[in-house]
């Protein structure tokens, strides 16, 4: 259903790959519905704006120049959340007063990483609504373990395969908080609680289907008491045809691919922030060579602890697969995927690519890292059962497991399975599906927002938090 009138819609996305995709996908998917839509970002990961004309995009001063953001720490979030308030304010006020270019504004839609808009929302008393751009199952063990933290931590080494508590069916060593030496320090949980908080957010949007986590759903929803609009899978529901990848893609691959058979292809890539040392680098080619499978291996630049690209291969090794083997610094995910070639995707297990991959009907070898990864590689692996876990990155294992998805009966069942899951997720997407329906009931809610909230909002949702403290931490990433 389209809006009558113009409004506008503002969107604050977080600056990584794994956030900042899902956002514009969003955005393109309220621009189809008859919103206008404006991208307020950071200077630093910067979308392209001519992949997107037909939003207004506004720069924010981020306070991070000069700062190492190869692989963002608290320190940086909690000063980009700090640098960013007078901007996006400053520009509010000015769009408010018909000084910027936009309709009436409907309301701000942001990541939750971007908890600062919330301070801003409150401030000038406008409707905000949370983006999480991962699975509810992330969110609901995240929340599990946030309200008896002493119930989980600290853990012995004896117990990292034992299962978590009420968290079936994640073990100790899948605890989506950054965990070192066994325990979780006070800022890694304070910030825990920062970005799943929505203070006085009046929704939250979903890039999810129900019919895949409806259970786990109403138990969040129960929690935080706002509306909820899942409208997975985002990248299907979006009309957007250009790319928002932030990384120039090699689409060279595509042409290697043309020359492979059908379904013969294992695509190997770690998205867009994970690193790994170079023996878990040759580990992996041995395992890939001793498959005797063919592979497309994405090896980003700086990628490799140490290592600038593929220089950490062991000597020869293009040489020794030659045809059929191609590595590329980045590839356009999406086409590679839909390749009538591709039979396997080698991941990390983020969200956007998860959904990327059921939905080309790609079965997965899983190899998590951190935050939502390890919990998204045992649902994919236990419960949906569209995949096989890499529990040890040694390169007998690695072979193995990529023979048992490329060549066994077990495989076989599991690319059935993934059949079938594409299937119940397409089923959400058409006209009497939820996902459909569920825009639709967004579009109408935004469209009813009044354009100021009243004074003092209650805030809902929250958990109890003590003060901010910066400290280095790993986040999340779901490219």
């Amino acid at each position: 259903m389209k809006v009558e009138r113009k409004q506008s819609v503002v969107l604050v996305p977080f600056l990584l790959q794994g956030h900042l995709t899902p956002m514009l996908q969003l955005g393109s998917i309220l621009h189809s519905q008859g919103f206008s839509v404006i991208v307020t970002h950071t200077q630093h990961n910067a979308p392209n704006y001519s992949n997107h004309p037909e939003f207004v995009f506004h720069s924010m001063d981020d306070g991070l120049k000069g700062m190492d953001m190869s692989f963002p720490g608290l320190k940086s979030i909690y000063r980009m959340n700090e640098s960013c308030k007078a901007p996006l304010r400053n520009y509010l006020v000015r769009m408010m007063e018909g000084e910027e270019e936009g309709g009436q504004l409907a309301c701000i839609i942001y990541d939750n990483i971007m908890f600062f808009v919330d301070d801003v929302a409150t401030q000038l008393r406008l409707p905000s609504i949370v983006l999480r751009t991962y699975s509810a199952a992330y969110l609901y063990s995240m929340l599990t373990i946030l309200q008896q933290p002493e119930k989980y931590f600290p853990f012995k080494d004896s117990q990292l395969l034992d299962p978590l508590p009420e968290l079936h069916p994640l073990r100790f060593k899948d605890i989506p908080i950054n965990v070192v030496n066994n325990t979780v320090h006070a800022p890694i949980l304070d910030f825990s609680r920062s970005m799943s908080d929505i203070g006085s957010s009046v929704a939250t949007i979903w890039n999810t289907m129900q019919d895949l986590e409806n259970s786990l759903l109403l138990s969040l929803q129960e929690h935080y008491k706002v509306p909820f609009f899942t409208l997975g899978p985002f990248h299907k529901m979006a009309p957007m045809a250009s790319s928002p990848s932030i990384l120039e893609e090699d689409n060279s691959c595509i042409e290697w691919l043309d020359r492979q058979a059908p379904n013969s292809v294992l695509y190997v890539s770690l998205g867009s922030l994970m690193r790994i040392d170079d023996k878990e680098l040759i580990e992996t080619a041995w395992g890939l060579v001793n498959s005797d499978q063919p592979f497309l291996w994405v090896i980003r630049p700086g990628s490799v602890y140490g290592f600038q690209c593929a220089e950490a291969l062991p000597d020869g090794f293009e040489e020794m697969v030659a045809e059929r083997g191609r590595i590329v610094k980045w590839a356009p995910q999406k086409q590679v995927l839909a390749h009538p070639a591709v039979a396997g995707f080698f991941t990390h297990c983020g969200w956007n690519s998860t959904l990327e991959s059921i939905l080309e009907e790609v079965p997965l070898i899983c190899r998590p890292f951190l935050a939502d990864q390890p919990v998204n590689a045992r649902y994919l692996s236990q419960i949906y059962k569209v995949g096989f876990e890499l529990e040890v990155m040694e390169r007998t294992v690695i072979e193995k497991t990529i023979r048992k998805l490329m060549l066994s009966e077990e495989g076989k069942d599991v690319k059935k399975r993934v059949v079938d899951m594409k299937q119940n997720i397409v089923a959400a997407m058409q006209i009497d599906g939820t996902s459909h329906k569920n825009l639709k009931d967004l579009v109408d809610f935004i469209s009813a927002l009044p354009s100021r909230l009243p004074p003092a909002t209650p805030v809902v949702g929250a958990i109890m938090s003590s003060n901010h403290t910066p400290s280095k931490c790993i986040i999340e990433s779901r490219s």
